[in-house]
């Protein structure tokens, strides 16, 4: 609130009285704990809490799952590797064998 410089304390100190008055007089107006609409309305936020509650944990459920669903496809891409990897130098260690036998084949 804009105070002209011309007021004087005794108009400051009525104004001042005048605004805790309407602030005083709106606090009144206010419904009260046990008014029907008051009770509506925390019902109502209650449900929407219970609400979000619910997604949050249907959320963090759905998030586990996945990360478990991706944690297993991870461990079996990592036994198919490993399978691949003894596989190739089972047929390494087949060629160095056969190559090994070639060699004192031709040397008998």
């Amino acid at each position: 609130m804009k105070q002209s410089e011309a007021t004087g304390f005794a108009e400051r100190k009525k104004a001042s009285a005048e605004a805790k008055l309407k602030l005083l007089a709106k606090f009144k107006a206010a419904p009260k704990a046990d008014d029907p609409e008051v009770q509506a309305k925390r019902a109502e936020r209650a449900a929407i809490a219970a609400a979000r509650e619910e997604r949050k944990a249907t959320n963090a459920r759905l998030k586990r799952e996945k990360e478990e669903q991706e944690k297993a496809e991870a461990a079996a891409r990592r036994a198919e590797e490993a399978d691949k990897i003894i596989a190739m130098e089972a047929e390494r260690k087949a060629e160095r064998d056969r190559r090994y036998a070639a060699r004192k084949a031709r040397r008998r």
